[in-house]
């Protein structure tokens, strides 16, 4: 009996354990912000995720986690994607929206892969490391772009699975050249949209393969017509298939990723989902296994918590504040920026004046959805706020120096250096056209700027406001109804900008970055 009462001991603690440890509820989306088309791979106990930033540059950033809620930028794939008018916005071109597409991240006999493509160039990009976090990546590229490919190693080949409806099997050459010599794309699944129903809107596309216990299981999105993105899934014995489809989810139009295992054996599917102005959130759905299918969700609908890590602030992780004090990595600057497309490395500088940013203007321009060297991060959901000090003493006549909201439909509050002085203004985009709803007379050479977003419920709401001191804010101008648009497909972000209307060779100083999430 004391043996017996000892063990019922011992089972009550453990379970009392097993309750406290996972007691805590983890709010999902995970994260907050822009990360969409999420590739998740888990080495050992880490796990790594690549996302799509399409023209921001550096791009493919890769993220770093040990729990698969709390991220941290680590590094960026590449620099530059390439040396094209519209990466650098020269000549009247531009690539918002296009850029790099949905990637594929893969750890393979001790080497790591990410894959991805782009419309710009018309070119597949495959790079490799045996360092995911410091590098160097070696770099493949050919032609065409296989568009949402999924990267997949088999018994010493190489594959990519891609397309849209119609999924197509390509096979590699080993040094990832291009197409297997000799070789034609074989179809793989002659229309998989199909599965979601004769009403077919967005066709199958986002592909991402893997090799399950000898099975083959193939994630796609679709988005039939009057209903929402959907997650469908194949399956099949042999690579080559045949494959039998069923929906795997289709609920609050959460979709479009993958399975990941943690070490102790737990299975979730990786996925985002449009949230508005913010854009594209990632999810985790829990998924148990039937019949040897993956089974999403809670009684096929996405929780709004799960028994996970405690979820942190995204600071410093995924954005953060910058003293411009030079002590981030490589340019100084913090994994948590990107530049609005191609920066011009001669026009900018964390060393010219210590403790600043340093932009000057190199060339004419007619908006900031033009100016180079405008440096972003994201915003984030459910409120969040930035802020900055900027010193005008050398903007030159014609210079627009502020803070931005970037989309399609953006807002900036800044200063517009003008033959009269310094003026502040707010400039917002309405029916395609920027309205400039205050000007107010500057008589000093340095302004504090805060922008303000409000996400909660969709509301998707900003304000601008500005202060001589930094302590004291007034709150101007009309309002901005942000809005996320396909033309620039990302979720909104806050920029440091300096661009020029009639002169160059002026700078603005941005003395600090500072970056509240509520």
């Amino acid at each position: 009996m004391k043996n017996l009462a000892f063990y019922l001991c011992i089972v009550l603690l453990n379970g009392l354990f097993h309750f406290t440890a996972y007691s805590q509820l983890t709010a999902n989306p995970i994260i907050a912000a822009d990360v969409p088309d999420p590739s998740i791979i888990r080495v050992g106990k880490t796990y790594y995720m690549s996302s799509t930033t399409m023209h921001m540059s550096p791009g493919l950033p890769i993220m770093k986690s040990t729990d698969l809620v709390n991220w941290k930028i680590v590094t960026y794939v590449y620099d530059t994607l390439a040396n094209t008018d519209q990466l650098n916005l020269n000549n009247g071109k531009n690539d918002y929206g296009r850029g790099s597409w949905a990637s594929s991240l893969r750890y393979h006999e001790g080497r790591f892969y990410v894959s991805t493509f782009s419309g710009t160039t018309n070119k597949t990009y495959i790079y490799s490391t045996i360092d995911i976090e410091k590098g160097p990546w070696k770099r493949s590229a050919f032609s065409p772009a296989l568009h949402d490919h999924s990267l997949f190693f088999e018994k010493g080949r190489v594959f990519m699975v891609y397309g849209a409806g119609k999924i197509m099997l390509a096979e590699l050459n080993a040094d990832f050249s291009g197409i297997k010599t000799g070789t034609s794309p074989k179809v793989l699944i002659e229309n998989a949209t199909q599965i979601a129903g004769n009403n077919p809107g967005l066709p199958a596309e986002g592909s991402q393969l893997f090799k399950i216990k000898g099975k083959y299981y193939l994630f796609n999105i679709t988005w039939p017509r009057n209903s929402m993105r959907t997650v469908i899934i194949h399956k099949a014995d042999k690579l080559l298939g045949p494959y039998t489809g069923r929906i795997g989810l289709q609920d609050k139009g959460v979709a479009q990723g993958g399975l990941i295992s943690t070490p102790k054996g737990e299975w979730f599917s990786y996925l985002f989902r449009d949230y508005g102005a913010v854009g594209r959130i990632p999810y985790l759905v829990p998924v148990k296994w039937e019949q040897g299918w993956p089974v999403l969700g809670v009684n096929s609908k996405v929780p709004d918590s799960l028994h996970l890590a405690k979820n942190l602030s995204p600071i410093p992780g995924i954005v953060d504040s910058d003293n411009f004090d030079g002590t981030g990595e490589g340019s100084g600057l913090k994994k948590v920026w990107q530049w609005n497309h191609n920066p011009d490395p001669a026009n900018w500088s964390l060393s010219r004046k210590k403790g600043y940013l340093v932009i000057q203007t190199s060339r004419i321009d007619t908006s900031v959805l033009w100016a180079r060297n405008t440096l972003t991060q994201r915003t984030v959901a459910p409120a969040s706020s930035a802020e900055t000090s900027i010193d005008l003493e050398n903007m030159k006549v014609g210079d627009c120096a502020g803070m931005l909201l970037l989309q399609k439909k953006y807002g900036w509050i800044g200063v517009k250096s003008l033959k009269e002085g310094l003026f502040v203004v707010v400039t917002t985009m309405s029916d395609n056209q920027p309205i400039e709803s205050i000007k107010i007379p500057l008589k000093q050479q340095k302004i504090y700027l805060k922008l303000s977003c409000d996400f909660k419920d969709r509301q998707d709401l900003a304000s601008f406001a500005y202060s001589l001191d930094g302590k004291s804010w007034n709150t101007v101008g009309e309002k901005l109804k942000m809005s996320y648009t396909i033309p620039h497909f990302m979720g909104y972000r806050f920029g440091l900008f300096n661009y020029a209307t009639q002169q160059i060779g002026g700078h603005a100083d941005f003395d600090y970055f500072n970056i509240k999430v509520n």
